[in-house]
């Protein structure tokens, strides 16, 4: 399944302001609630584009027995969350 849709995220915050991504959920196609705990932060980038300011955060994670590797988009002004790549 690729995905470039919005998402329900926790997160931490360290004491330097610094943002980082521990859990998210979305709806499958089937209409179930997909939780999907993130194992590793490999990378974070910065983006600016047009005046939309946002981190990009390349993760891991196990879904269903496999491995995977996707990115999740934090956009500042707005706060909200995006998956970017495929989950399973």
């Amino acid at each position: 399944m690729v995905r470039n849709c919005p998402v329900d995220v926790i997160s931490v915050c360290n004491r330097s302001g610094e943002i980082r991504p521990l859990r998210f959920q979305l709806e499958d196609e089937e209409h179930q609630l997909l939780r999907v705990n993130i194992q590793e932060v490999v990378s974070v980038r910065e983006v600016h584009h047009v005046g939309v300011e946002a981190n990009i955060f390349l993760c891991r994670a196990r879904v269903h027995d496999r491995d995977w590797t996707f990115e999740l988009k934090y956009t500042f002004r707005s706060h909200t969350w995006r998956l970017l790549g495929k989950v399973y």
